[in-house]
């Protein structure tokens, strides 16, 4: 269970934070001063503090000071009073992870320390990389032995002692998060933080505000002097995922960062120094972006000081077997399910034959529905969704245009019947498969033929060959279950 510390003198303010936290899954702690607080931090190893910034005869300043000597990495939230924003944004500057105006909302007090939480659990919990050695049972994984995952662990272990961009592509659910928090958990900056900003999930205006901060009055709203990921990342490590949705202003302004390290608020003139290390991920194709004008060709370029290729489950062989066992360890466990033994051979054959469009993302949500709906002590294939026991084996697939051109409707159903979250990529996917195979099948395999017709150039095309598995052999063929 994560430990949340609170150290206010009011008891009021503990109290109130105590009852809004009831309902997570979180103990909460208190201590009315400094040195009980700084106690406390030594004792109970909190995952998140609340910090009150006015103090009895020690400033809240000074005890972050000291609460970051003994945990650099521990998220701090300040509370302050309305006059005493200042200091609260001084500690900003300094590393402190956000701050809470009085009176509280409590809404915005849970919101932030479930945001607070995460961000201690991606920089506290390492992320392994297999070796020869033997690997601790606890913490993340990367987990596989294919040849595209061997290449991946290379990569890491090239790139995260320098400081350069790394930019790691792949499609929804292959697992980008986790290779970014390895870089930065094998990096000279891993005493340092490490914030994920998803720049697809924050809107257009509001992702300036966020990445570069705002000054007082900026926009409407903007009530107060507020710091942004660049400015409070400083030292550390920043992942944007999802840079291919960033808006061109933004876009100009990362470019900026990348070049001297410096940047302006929203709505300022003093110009920031900072000191980052930028790490993005995307499932798009930035080139063609680039080319149709919809990503700067010169950020493209500065980003991609290093490329690290994840490559999509169905083209990871023998990984699948070892990513469920990894998987249903960690779910027996957590879903109280420890009666259950392991799953059938039958089963096993059914979920190496999938495709698994959503990638490990998709394989996790089903081996947590299979171990929810299996009564006995082996996962049967009777306990797996529609989906994965109505897969073929390659011999018996459809042909390719007419089962992408024809099953859409039924792959939406089947895909909202297994609770996915993330419909849109694998919709588009398989539109993008459909498409390209079909101007293939028109070009009898000529692939600058088929580039011209798609309008994408020829490195593109056969970029988007290998990631979507099409054969172009005698007939242009789409393996699904590879």
């Amino acid at each position: 269970m994560s430990i949340v510390l609170v150290i206010d003198d009011d008891r009021t303010v503990c109290h109130m934070v105590r009852r809004c936290l009831d309902d997570e899954d979180v103990e909460v702690v208190t201590a009315g001063d400094a040195q009980a607080g700084l106690d406390a931090v030594g004792q109970r190893n909190p995952d998140v503090v609340l910090l009150d910034i006015m103090l009895p005869e020690i400033s809240g300043l000074e005890v972050f000071q000291k609460i970051q000597h003994i945990d650099p990495k521990l998220p701090v939230i300040f509370i302050t009073a309305g006059g005493s924003s200042e200091t609260a944004i001084t500690a900003m500057q300094l590393g402190a992870y956000d701050y809470l105006m009085k009176p509280l909302d409590l809404a915005k007090v849970k919101a932030l320390v479930r945001q607070a939480l995460e961000t201690r659990r991606i920089m506290h919990v390492p992320v392994a990389i297999p070796t020869a050695e033997a690997i601790a049972a606890d913490g993340d994984r990367l987990v596989g032995r294919s040849e595209g995952m061997l290449s991946v662990y290379a990569a890491i272990g090239r790139v995260a002692g320098q400081d350069v961009t790394v930019l790691i592509r792949g499609a929804s659910g292959t697992g980008k998060e986790l290779v970014a928090r390895a870089i930065y958990q094998h990096s000279p900056r891993r005493d340092g933080p490490f914030l994920p900003v998803n720049c697809a999930a924050i809107p257009d205006t509001l992702l300036e505000s966020e990445l570069f901060g705002h000054e007082k009055g900026s926009f409407t709203g903007a009530d107060s002097r507020r710091i942004g990921k660049f400015e409070q990342c400083s030292g550390g490590t920043i992942f944007l995922d999802e840079i291919g949705d960033m808006a061109a202003l933004v876009q100009s302004k990362v470019l900026r960062l990348l070049q001297e390290q410096k940047f302006e608020r929203v709505g300022g003139n003093q110009t920031i120094k900072t000191d980052v290390r930028i790490i993005t991920a995307t499932n798009r194709d930035l080139e063609r972006m680039a080319e149709d004008g919809k990503f700067r060709q010169d950020l493209y370029y500065r980003l991609n000081g290093y490329t690290i290729e994840i490559p999509p489950l169905r083209e990871r062989g023998d990984d699948v077997p070892l990513l469920i066992e990894h998987f249903l360890s960690i779910y027996r466990k957590s879903l109280g399910k420890t009666s259950i033994e392991g799953i059938a051979p039958e089963a096993l054959e059914l979920l190496k034959r999938y495709h698994w469009p959503g990638n490990v993302r998709e394989l996790q949500s089903v081996l947590k529905q299979c171990l929810l709906r299996t009564t006995g002590p082996v996962i049967a294939p009777e306990f797996l969704p529609d989906e994965i026991r109505g897969a073929r084996p390659r011999r018996e697939q459809p042909d390719a245009e007419a089962g992408l051109a024809s099953s859409l409707k039924d792959f939406v159903d089947r895909r909202l019947r297994s609770h996915t979250e993330n419909l849109y990529g694998e919709a588009l996917e398989l539109m993008e498969r459909y498409v390209i195979t079909r101007v293939l099948r028109q070009t009898s395999g000529n692939q600058s033929q088929a580039a011209r017709i798609l309008g994408i150039t020829r490195g593109s095309l056969r970029t988007k060959i290998r990631a979507l598995n099409v054969s172009i052999e005698h007939v242009v063929s789409v393996d699904e279950t590879a």
